[in-house]
């Protein structure tokens, strides 16, 4: 099983950056996925997620309106469009599987989103 995030990078504020997600070694199609961020010092914290029909849950607050979740089934990715970004989104995002029927969870490893001027 593995989760792979790519995307990120240094970008100033105002850009936007697209992270993914690629999955492989299970049923994509049957997870739901999340994304996560954790700043320096901070404790990991929910973005966002998408349901394995296709239906978007809440976004932090902080997030709304700047943020969009999307997944290819065809391709096993999620990917986290990311506009207008701010200093307080400077981060390690971090892709999450979850298959609620049968608890099982999958981690990737992180892709580093810094947000300065």
């Amino acid at each position: 099983v593995q989760l792979v995030e790519s995307g990120g990078g240094l970008v100033q504020p105002g850009g936007s950056l697209r992270l993914s997600c690629a999955a492989s070694g299970f049923t994509f199609s049957r997870y739901d996925m999340r994304w996560y961020r954790q700043a320096p010092g901070k404790e990991r914290e929910l973005v966002t997620g998408i349901t394995s029909t296709n239906v978007r849950s809440n976004y932090l607050d902080s997030v709304k309106g700047r943020f969009t979740i999307s997944r290819d089934n065809s391709k096993n990715t999620v990917y986290l469009q990311m506009n207008s970004l701010k200093f307080d989104d400077t981060a390690v995002y971090y892709c999450n599987a979850l298959d609620r029927r049968y608890g099982n969870t999958y981690w990737g490893q992180g892709t580093q989103v810094t947000v300065s001027s």
